[in-house]
This record gives structure tokens, sequence and C-alpha cells, in this order.
């Protein structure tokens, strides 16, 4: 397996990063949690270390199953990205979008499910058209403060609110993005 760099930091992640949108049967079909761990087994094993999940994923059957497989040790040898915008169905409006409400509430699901005490990338799912620049950066880099996250990333969003983002948070000091999921 080969590695690169992680956008602008200093992070190595395989080329190959393992998707796990299809971990977990929730959703009346997808991969069994028996099969799910087999397969994380398998790309560590060949080297991989650049695992993506997110809060939505199987209704976060997918971070509960990952959270499980890497428990055994194997968490300090994995990369790990996941992702907050959507929520489950509900009747709380602030349930999802980018806001740092939803984005607060996002994280500290997504550690419980993935039994870890910090994400080493999380990433933006998409772009609400709602919520300020300001606050998702402001939020973001909290995040990041508190070691909660490690790293920033974006997915599903135009470039010109990527580099609108990042420039908004070098010229404020705070984290920027380092990865763009498109």
């Amino acid at each position: 397996m080969r590695y690169q760099l992680l956008g602008r930091s200093g992070l190595r992640v395989s080329e190959m990063c393992l998707g796990t949108m299809t971990f977990g049967e929730a959703w009346g079909w997808g991969t069994s949690e028996e099969e799910s761990h087999r397969i994380v087994d398998v790309f560590l094993d060949a080297g991989g270390n650049f695992i993506d999940t997110a809060n939505l994923y199987v209704d976060g059957e997918s971070e509960r199953i990952l959270g499980t497989a890497l428990s055994d040790g194997k968490r300090d040898r994995v990369v790990l990205a996941t992702k907050y915008t959507d929520a489950p169905e509900g009747d709380d409006p602030n349930a999802a979008g980018n806001h740092r409400r939803s984005m607060m509430q996002a994280v500290e699901g997504s550690l419980r499910r993935l039994q870890t005490d910090r994400i080493d990338l999380f990433y933006v799912h998409s772009w609400d058209f709602t919520t300020r620049h300001d606050e998702v950066m402001r939020g973001l880099d909290d995040l990041v403060r508190a070691g909660k996250v490690v790293y920033v990333g974006i997915s599903d969003t135009p470039a010109w609110i990527v580099s609108r983002c990042n420039e908004l948070a070098d010229l404020r000091g705070w984290s920027a993005f380092v990865a763009n999921q498109i």
C-alpha cells in the first residue's frame, strides 16, 4: 500500500480509503456486522489505514459496527473519518444542518458510536446554504481545540464555498479544511 499526505496536513493516509456506507443491515440491505469486521481486517492487513463513514449511514449502524471492529486495539492504526450534517428523520427541526448545535450533537454521537475519544477527520457532509460560514468554521475549530477532532474536511459543497471558508479560517487563525470529498 502507498500513502499520501492528506491535503494541507502532514497526516499520511493510504491511497485506498475504505468506505463503510453499507456496513449494517438496518435499511434492508447492506453488510452484516460479521462480514463488516472481516472487511476491516482484510483492509488493515493489506496496509490500508484510512476509513470513512458518516453519522447517518445505515442510521448510525455503520459507525457502531466500525467502532466495534476497531475496539480490539486497532483504532490507533486507523485514520478515522466521519461526517455530519444530516440527521435521522424526526420532529426536531434543528437535528440536521451545519449549525453549531447540530455539529456538537453529531460529534458526540459519533464519538460514542465509534467508541473513540477523537475523530481524525470530521467532514461537513454537505453545505446547507443556511448556516453562516463563520459559524461553521468557528464551531469546527472549537472541536479541534477541544481535542475531539484532529482535522476538518468538507464534502459535496461548491468550490466557492470551500474557498471562502478556508480563507475565513486562515484570516481568523482557525482550522481550515484539509480535505474535500467530492
